[in-house]
């Protein structure tokens, strides 16, 4: 791994089947520190020059862009899109299918569904393209736009938001998915 810390510790990088891994990209195996491997799930795109640093966790169907750059201890989510020259701050969680724009910068955390664009990144809508392409109901995507709105368009607080979006998450699984990934954010989220 790239960290200072190693001392030939047992770590390992675990890949998953179906990955594409284009010129020049990087992968580090985990730290004794982050639990010790890094782990990439099955049939993700890495373009040239992506990276992802120790004890990562990496979902499936996911999309580095060319130069997107992930730092050590980050969790990404199924069906994530990062675009090009996407930086993530170390420890920061994006939650399934969502995505960032090309130079994108993460300091926190991108919740599921988010389109984040921006240095540091901002909120800029759902990716409604791609949750259309994945199947999405008409109704869970309305669902998901209305949550987006609570969150942030309202001008709630995190906590107001997220009260309203548990009491809307008993009919809508989707909505849950988000409220739960607000309860486990240590960083924050990008709001």
């Amino acid at each position: 791994p790239q960290d200072k810390k190693y001392r030939d510790e047992p770590t390992r990088l675990e890949i998953g089947d179906g990955n594409t891994f284009r010129e020049f990209t990087t992968l580090n195996t985990g730290t004794a520190q982050g639990g010790g491997v890094t782990r990439i799930g099955d049939d993700n795109w890495f373009m040239a020059y992506s990276h992802v640093a120790q004890d990562c966790v990496v979902g499936s169907h996911a999309i580095f862009a060319n130069n997107a750059h992930v730092a050590g201890h980050c969790h990404v989510g199924d069906w994530v899109i990062l675009g090009g020259f996407t930086g993530v701050h170390q420890f920061v969680r994006i939650g399934a299918h969502a995505m960032t724009g090309g130079g994108t910068i993460l300091f926190q955390d991108v919740p599921p569904y988010v389109t984040a664009v921006g240095n540091p990144a901002k909120p800029y809508g759902i990716n409604n393209v791609g949750l259309k392409r994945r199947g999405f109901s008409d109704e869970a995507i309305n669902a998901i736009k209305r949550a987006y709105r609570t969150l942030y368009r309202r001008g709630l607080a995190l906590a107001e938001a997220r009260a309203e979006l548990a009491a809307a998450s008993a009919a809508i699984p989707e909505v849950g998915a988000l409220v739960r990934f607000i309860d486990e954010s240590e960083r924050g989220l990008v709001r």
